[in-house]
């Protein structure tokens, strides 16, 4: 991973250099000529000074190219040289930050610094201090003389100097390639203002970003803004805070000033409101989209009425008179609205627009509003009618409503406005309602009045009186939980102090334990970009967070017990496979040739209890068993192994074939305490070949199916109850003749049973394919019947996703007895 890294950071270095070697190759011939006239060196030494100089202070080598150029200015102004940039004496701000990317946060204190639940910090209401209103009119006359930049910067200075301690003042227009040029400057000194008078389009220059981001950049901290910023100045102490605002304009805006205070610390909400209004002030000399300003719109300009409607809050509408031939009104034609304008059938905005008034509210005519409108067409007074009931009939529906109805002339026009009483008490009882079933409130500070509005279910998320009213913002730091506090107070001056929107998650400990809360708010800023107002919501979310963490508690406790169960089913798995090996060929047994199949239902998820046994006994002599343990698991696996080894070996050891079942009983009853207690199914068989005979015996299987001669029919059965089901059980032996030909099935119920229907119709089918098959000349009539199934539908069928075990013994008897190699299974 090292060398991949190594490897990966040299051709990022190599693509880097190539796109600044080909797209600015101009510049950095240049800035190689400056160092070789300077250091006497070679270009190819020069060039590897400038790629040293850039790796020490981490620039690209065009950013290094630049600043090299932009020092030749500085000397070229002052008619004295400047050291290298790693020469000692050089001052801090002209080197670029270590992190010369966009910082994340604007404006903050550092962690030491004010509090950031300090509300004193963010009012803006009370009276403008007299020093900010003389100063602003000194500034508003000076600009009736002002005719360049640099008369606009002298004035700024000279306005706010004692006011908010500007000490110095420049202006900044964005030319090509995105780069800016300084058009104006006061107090900075010419051989600053030259250096600075070209900034190219760099990375981590504050006066850049503010133009990117087109909002104003507050930095009050030398130290941090130093490390992320390349600040203009010699040395950044002369102004410990400084301040970029774009001029207000045509967006975007292409023009900011920076102002630089000479006084320490933070910007407060007065000052921060003081330098916007004065570069808004400013905005007609320093504009550069021209100096173009609209035109007052005429009174007769539907299009300019409508622009404005577009800005109002509140219903209103623009009313144009229709006359008949006599000149008396007939109607009116609504030519611009608001969008807040809403008739009684919910058309809303521009949806009016070219609407009647006749149209759209039909009984009006002849009312006294209708009256009104004519009185005020005519004598030009302002009719303000008593508040009235408007009833109208949508979609059959009769809807009343209650307006309050205003009307001036505008030229030959009406603006018409209206205050729908009715909509206020609906839209506060819904508002109650969605707050009570969201669990959620809504807040708003005015941060010029500092009155701060809760609504009641604020109250009732932060567990506090209505008495005691709304918390301050002082107060919320004792309530919130402590990992909280750091991010929330994040939160609150990103809404304050830039009018950024919010969206946080917090807690906050109660009389009733920790609550889950969350806020979502945003900030009203006034004309000139200052917070004045914060409104937004709080949400309870604990319920939602219990059901959250009860939920992650299920889900881990499902994954324990998943992987428990995936494991014990893997061990079952395994174990089958042990205990039940599946030839890969048809057995030779006592002159027999045996053809076993296995299927479990679901291999590796499900493990059933399905086996089988095929082996020769001393006697040459040959025994089959099929059986079916009740259930699955390892439970069922081990009962399957406990009875297969039983049985082998009191077959083995000459125990009769009743003897052995009888035992099998006796030992399923005797685990009927235990809680793996089962019971199962078997038949078992014992094959003489010297007489071909077969002796056989059953506990609750079903029966053999024989098939000799083309025909095919089921054994009758021996009394034998299934194991492990009640004591005293009889189990009766019957004999069967084998003949040359014969086909003997031994088989589990997976094979038969289909679900909703008579076990005897799975048991004909079964006698039906294995004659179908036999007939058809397949060899391995077992693994065909359990691979293929007999079902009449779904289900069984391809061995994997049987309904349940199929396990089968084909027990032939060929035509000629032949010997070979024995086998058992």
């Amino acid at each position: 991973m090292l060398a991949l890294a190594k490897v990966v950071a040299r051709l990022r270095a190599e693509v880097v250099d190539l796109e600044s070697g080909a797209s600015m190759t101009a510049v950095l011939e240049r800035a190689k000529g400056v160092v070789m006239a300077q250091m006497g060196l070679a270009a190819e030494a020069a060039q590897e000074l400038l790629l040293d100089r850039a790796e020490q202070h981490r620039r690209t080598l065009l950013e290094e190219c630049w600043i090299t150029l932009g020092r030749i200015r500085g000397e070229a102004g002052t008619g004295r040289a400047r050291p290298a940039p790693n020469a000692p004496g050089l001052p801090r701000e002209n080197v670029l930050p270590r992190e010369h990317g966009l910082p994340r946060e604007n404006g903050l204190s550092r962690e030491n610094g004010p509090s950031p639940f300090r509300s004193d910090r963010y009012f803006v209401g009370g009276a403008r201090p007299a020093g900010h209103r003389t100063a602003l009119a000194v500034l508003a006359k000076g600009l009736t003389a002002a005719r360049t930049p640099d008369d606009v910067a002298q004035l700024l200075r000279a306005a706010l100097g004692a006011t908010a301690a500007v000490g110095g003042v420049m202006i900044y227009a964005v030319a090509t390639a995105g780069s800016l040029e300084l058009v104006g400057s006061a107090g900075v000194g010419d051989a600053l203002a030259e250096q600075w008078s070209h900034i190219p389009p760099l990375s981590g220059v504050a006066a850049l970003e503010a133009v990117g981001l087109q909002e104003a950049l507050w930095l009050d901290d030398p130290e941090r803004d130093s490390a992320r910023y390349l600040l203009i100045g010699d040395p950044p102490e002369r102004w410990p805070s400084r301040a970029w605002i774009p001029v207000p304009g045509s967006l975007p805006m292409t023009t900011v000033v920076g102002f630089f205070r000479t006084l320490p610390g933070p910007f407060d909400a007065r000052t921060r409101t003081l330098l916007r209004r004065a570069v808004r002030l400013c905005s007609g000399p320093l504009r550069v989209d021209g100096g173009q300003h609209a035109t007052r719109p005429s009174d007769e300009d539907v299009a300019a009425v409508q622009t404005i409607f577009d800005a109002l809050t509140g219903p209103a509408v623009l009313l144009t008179p229709l006359r008949s031939g006599t000149g008396d009104v007939e109607d009116y034609l609504i030519d611009a609205a608001t969008p807040e304008a809403v008739d009684v059938a919910g058309r809303r905005g521009k949806e009016l627009v070219g609407r009647r008034i006749l149209e759209t509210y039909p009984t009006i005519a002849g009312t006294s509003l209708w009256e009104g409108y004519l009185d005020t067409l005519v004598t030009g007074a302002v009719h303000e009618g008593d508040p009235f009931t408007y009833e109208e009939v949508t979609a059959g529906v009769p809807q009343k409503s209650v307006y309050s109805v205003r009307a001036s002339r505008l030229g030959g026009r009406l603006v018409v406005s209206w205050i729908r009483h009715d909509t206020a008490a609906r839209e506060t009882r819904r508002l109650a309602d969605m707050q009570r079933l969201g669990n959620l409130g809504w807040a708003g500070w005015n941060l010029s009045t500092g009155t701060i509005t809760w609504s009641d279910q604020v109250y009732v998320i932060f567990d506090r009186e209505p008495a005691l009213g709304p918390m301050p913002l002082e107060e919320l730091p004792r309530h919130l939980v402590a990992e909280d506090l750091p991010r929330i107070g994040t939160a609150v001056r990103r809404l304050l102090v830039e009018g950024r929107a919010v969206d946080e998650s917090f807690r906050i400990s109660t009389a009733h334990g920790v609550r889950h809360l969350r806020i979502v708010a945003e900030a009203q800023r006034d004309a000139d970009g200052t917070p004045v107002e914060a409104h937004g919501f709080f949400q309870d979310l604990t319920a939602q967070k219990g059901t959250e963490l009860a939920l992650r508690d299920s889900e881990r406790h499902n994954l324990v017990q998943r992987g428990m169960l995936k494991a014990e089913r893997a061990l079952g798995a395994r174990l089958q496979d042990t205990l039940l090996p599946i030839p890969e060929q048809s057995l030779e047994l006592a002159d027999l040739c045996v053809d076993v199949a296995y299927f479990p239902a679901d291999r590796g998820l499900n493990v059933g209890g399905d086996w089988y046994s095929a082996i020769e006994l001393p006697d040459r002599s040959a025994l089959f068993v099929v059986g079916d343990v009740a259930g699955h698991g390892l439970a069922a696996v081990g009962t399957m192994a406990q009875l297969r080894f039983t049985a082998k070996g009191m077959a083995i050891t000459g125990s009769g074939l009743p003897d052995v079942l009888d035992r099998l009983n006796a030992l399923l009853l005797h685990t009927a305490a235990d809680e793996r207690a089962t019971t199962a199914t078997m038949v078992m068989g014992r094959y003489q070949p010297w007489d071909h005979r077969l002796s056989w015996v059953r506990a609750g299987h079903l029966p053999p199916l024989l098939i000799r001669d083309g025909e095919a029919r089921f054994l009758p059965q021996p009394e034998g109850c299934l194991l492990g089901a009640s004591h005293g059980s009889r189990y009766e032996e019957s004999e069967l003749a084998l003949l040359p030909g014969d086909h003997l099935l031994l088989y589990t119920d997976g094979l038969v049973e289909e679900p909703g229907e008579d076990l005897s119709q799975g048991l004909d089918r079964l006698a039906v394919k294995a004659l179908r098959l036999l007939r058809g000349g397949h060899p391995m009539l077992a693994r065909t019947l359990a691979a293929t199934g007999t079902g009449a539908g779904t289900g069984t069928g391809t061995g994997t996703g049987n309904r349940d075990d199929i396990c089968v013994l084909d027990i032939h008897l060929p035509d000629g007895a032949g010997e070979g190699p024995l086998r058992e299974a």
